[in-house]
This record gives structure tokens, C-alpha cells and sequence, in this order.
């Protein structure tokens, strides 16, 4: 799937809500170049944490309640 397409459907997940959208990628991003575990299947030498971030939350593996919880 595309980088596009993969915004998108992280995009619906957050109800079409780009300022939150935006904070939950920058959080996580953050804490996966903190060394936290990747919840998707990707390689992290490929990929810009931002891009695995967002097909982690398009994926469902991140949520947005108060603060970031990851769904394992």
C-alpha cells in the first residue's frame, strides 16, 4: 500500500481530525527513534518513523485515548 493511501485510512482513524492525526505521529515517531518495539511488519531501515507510525495507526496498533496507547 502506498505512503498516500496509508495516510488516508490512518487519517479516517483519527475521524478526519489532521491536528490530531499529526501529534499521534509525532509522539510515536518519537518514541520509535527512542528504540520503543515497531507493532507492523516493516523495516525500520526502509522506512521514516513517521511512515511507520502512520501505518501503525492505520493499522489499529495505535489509539488515541487522553494519551497514545498501543494495541498489541
Amino acid at each position: 500500500m502506498r505512503v498516500e493511501q496509508v495516510a488516508a485510512k490512518a487519517l479516517k482513524k483519527m475521524k478526519d481530525d489532521r491536528y490530531k492525526l499529526a501529534l499521534v505521529v509525532a509522539k510515536r515517531a518519537e518514541e520509535l527513534a527512542n528504540g520503543a518495539e515497531i507493532l507492523v511488519d516493516l523495516d525500520k531501515s526502509k522506512y521514516k518513523y513517521t511512515d511507520i507510525a502512520l501505518y501503525e495507526i492505520a493499522e489499529d496498533k495505535i489509539v488515541l485515548e487522553g494519551f497514545i496507547e498501543v494495541n498489541k
